[in-house]
């Protein structure tokens, strides 16, 4: 039971909740972006390139063996550089995005602790001022 115990404890602490809410909007988030990449930004890069589309780019390492009916008996082996690519365009647009939040966290997070004025200077102890008034009448003589 002890266990049990513990691990609900474990579960309903602050932080992994946090963290299972970050996941959550975190695949959502994904999804977002790579709906982006892939319905956006692509389409106009590879009209550019001249129609073509990144994932099918590939190499043929083994061409498809077919039975004698005519069919795919064994798939061919093909090298995917074009899916490899359209990764790493994916990557690098998702971190862009994800330091433009960052920074605009930063920067909201930097308002807030910005002081409105500067505090004044505390007023020194009543002993200093008393010794500052010795020392000044010391002086006069």
């Amino acid at each position: 039971m002890g266990m049990l115990k513990e691990f609900k404890e474990f579960a309903v602490k602050g932080n992994v909740i946090d963290l299972a809410v970050g996941i959550i909007i975190g695949v959502a988030f994904g999804k977002i972006v790579a709906s982006f990449v892939n319905d956006i930004v692509m389409p106009p890069i590879g009209l550019l390139i001249g129609g073509m589309d990144f994932k099918a780019l590939n190499i043929v390492l083994k061409d498809s063996v077919l039975n004698d009916a005519g069919e795919v008996a064994i798939e061919a082996v093909t090298l995917n550089y074009g899916m490899f690519i359209q990764n790493v365009i994916d990557f690098a647009i998702i971190a862009f995005v994800i330091f433009l939040a960052i920074k605009g966290i930063s920067k909201m997070k930097k308002k807030e602790e910005a002081p409105a004025a500067p505090a004044p200077p505390a007023e020194p102890p009543k002993s200093e001022v008393l010794l500052e008034e010795i020392r000044d009448l010391l002086k006069k003589k």
